[in-house]
């Protein structure tokens, strides 16, 4: 029985339950020994009155239309003020964020794919905002919706963090499209709320927690810490757990679950201690009247959420790992996958199909590592291109750079910050939290 297929009828029996339970202007193309290739600018008139520098960096990064984005760009680059300093400072000043709504706030919009879905927002009363919150983001079960989570769990989380609960069709979770709908949640209360960008957090019960594994893993990241709850994962996804090296976790799962076996999260666990990953699991034996073994006791509560507020992501880890298939080659941290020898895709449903590939676990693999001063060492498997993009907590910029991919040196020189470079990253991310002037991308020699 294919994956997509057993959570569909675990789905089923969950339903059961429901009446019951309450780019840059620097581009290093390094092939042997590495090329630097500069992108012409079109002149454009720079007046001498006119919005402030501030003022066109904003513009740049929330015009849509990609012409007048390149026009704004190139405005920005002739402005007299646009040093790489003050473009930098202007990326990194807290913006103004006006009073919004508090308390629960059910049913609120977000556009996915042309459509007009919805979650369930909990701000806390005593919300400032002129101080960053924690953002749990947590997804539902079968048969439930994001607003029948939002009631529980504003609850049992307190008033400590800003709580989003998302609803997808029948915890679909495993879905492209759902996968979309959390990123789309998480982006839509950041432009409504000051969220610490550090302190962002994934969760999910059943099938949400099946949603809390695999995007958790696609978007490591973005996520200071994962909880999955109840659920688990097929084996032929075992590989992207790589991903989550420097995500904090925390798995619960009931002894005497009858919905999803307690030997799913078992053999996630026990595959994570294999791979050195660190991790909590937390086994209860608790059961309920009408659910069984296949719930959330309040017993667990406490420890969850003073694991929570401890847990801060690390922006810029010296050591970084991604798994990949042919449908996530996105941004990864600092670091990218850009083109791969022919590895397994994932379809809409994720992995309904499951062909040679994909049982076989044939992925792209990158492995990156900054050792001593301006020193990268990399391991590629089926990797084709990729790029690293650079910052000075990563490197040194005033001395020389040395990439090293599988044992042979791919780059070697100086790199160079630029507003462009910088720029580019920040609007094609749509992040001014993790900021890079500059980036390096590897051919890889076969």
């Amino acid at each position: 029985m294919t994956f997509a297929r057993r959570a569909l009828a675990i789905m089923q029996r969950c339903v059961a339950f429901v009446g019951l339970l309450a780019v840059g202007s620097l581009s290093v193309d390094a092939g042997a020994r590495g090329q630097v290739e500069r992108s012409g600018s079109a002149t454009v008139q720079l007046q001498a009155s006119g919005p402030s520098l501030a003022t066109r960096v904003r513009k740049y990064l929330a015009v849509e239309d990609r012409d007048r984005a390149e026009a704004l760009l190139q405005n920005i680059l002739l402005h007299p003020q646009a040093s790489l300093e003050r473009v930098s400072e202007v990326l990194h000043e807290n913006r103004t964020y006006d009073a919004a709504p508090v308390g629960m706030l059910p049913s609120q919009p977000v556009r996915v794919r042309g459509k007009t879905l919805s979650y369930g927002l909990f701000v806390p009363p005593a919300y400032d905002p002129d101080v960053a919150s924690p953002l749990v983001v947590c997804l539902h079960g079968a048969g439930f919706t994001g607003d029948s989570y939002l009631e529980r769990w504003a609850a049992r989380l307190g008033e400590w963090s800003i709580l989003a609960c998302p609803t997808t069709m029948a915890g679909t979770w495993w879905t492209r499209p759902s996968e979309e709908l959390v990123l789309a949640t998480i982006e839509t209360v950041r432009a409504r709320y000051r969220i610490d960008p550090d302190r962002m957090y994934l969760t999910g019960m059943s099938n949400g927690g099946i949603g809390a594994w695999i995007i958790g893993m696609h978007h490591a990241p973005r996520f200071a810490a994962v909880a999955p709850m109840a659920s688990g994962i097929d084996d032929v996804l075992f590989p992207f757990l790589e991903n989550l090296r420097h995500t904090s976790l925390y798995v619960i799962h009931g002894a005497k679950d009858q919905i999803m076996p307690v030997w799913l999260s078992r053999n996630v666990t026990n595959e994570l201690a294999r791979l050195g990953i660190a991790y909590t699991y937390r086994e209860h034996e608790w059961t309920h009247p009408h659910a069984g073994g296949h719930f959330f006791p309040r017993q667990e509560l406490p420890a969850l959420v003073e694991w929570f507020r401890k847990q801060r992501r690390d922006p810029y880890p010296r050591s970084v790992t991604v798994v990949r298939d042919a449908s996530h080659l996105a941004d990864f941290g600092w670091v990218r996958i850009d083109a791969t020898d022919r590895i397994a895709m994932f379809s809409e449903q994720l992995i309904d199909q499951h062909g040679d590939l994909i049982k076989n676990h044939v992925y792209a693999k990158l492995a990156v590592d900054v050792r001593g001063e301006n020193h990268i060492e990399v391991n590629a498997e089926r990797v084709r291109r990729y790029t690293l993009f650079l910052n000075d907590t990563l490197i040194d910029f005033s001395r020389p750079v040395t990439v090293v991919t599988d044992g042979s040196t791919s780059f070697q020189g100086t790199v160079t910050p630029r507003v462009e470079t910088l720029l580019r990253n920040a609007r094609r991310r749509r992040d001014v939290d993790t900021l890079f002037p500059a980036q390096v991308t590897i051919d890889v020699s076969r």
